[in-house]
């Protein structure tokens, strides 16, 4: 009965959800979002390492990040921050990017031909007595296997965040 409620409750946009409660406060969640050297700890997926993280956190500003594979392949994304509220709310545009930080096909990197070249990322961070409840909403991904590569991708990354915060505590 609750398997059925929580897919019946699930959003029927296109695109994908991925909500995590941290155990460390929302300030410290924040900023491994949103500080460069915090986020290069666990950006990416877990075999994966982020060579390159730059974020200008300035409404019309861009973000510029790398991630790179075991085998030494970098994989590059940049996007413009259109709304941000400290400690609260990050949305911002979501591409695939060059080393130089132009926009490119999801196919240049391997994906399918029906990847956007912008996506939507919108990222909350909600207060929840010293843990924190981060919700990442990822509109217009589309559904099949670059979305369940995306959904495994992102999931690796916040175990990995959890691992950061965790070790923070210590």
């Amino acid at each position: 009965m609750a398997a059925m409620s929580r897919n019946a409750a699930e959003p029927k946009e296109e695109g994908l959800v991925i909500t995590r409660v941290f155990d460390a406060p929302r300030e410290l969640v924040w900023k491994s979002w949103t500080e460069p050297e915090r986020v290069k700890r666990w950006w990416g997926p877990k075999v994966f390492t982020a060579p390159s993280i730059k974020i200008d956190l300035r409404v019309g500003a861009n973000y510029h990040y790398c991630m790179r594979s075991p085998d030494g392949k970098d994989y590059w994304s940049t996007g413009v921050f259109r709304e941000i509220v400290p400690l609260e709310r990050i949305v911002a545009t979501d591409s695939f990017a060059d080393k130089e930080g132009n926009i490119v096909p999801g196919t240049y990197y391997g994906m399918s031909a029906d990847f956007p070249l912008e996506m939507i990322l919108t990222v909350t961070f909600e207060e929840l007595e010293g843990k924190t409840r981060l919700t990442l909403h990822h509109t217009g991904m589309p559904s099949g296997t670059d979305s369940d590569l995306a959904r495994q991708g992102w999931n690796e990354s916040l175990d990995k965040l959890a691992a950061v915060l965790a070790a923070a505590k210590v």
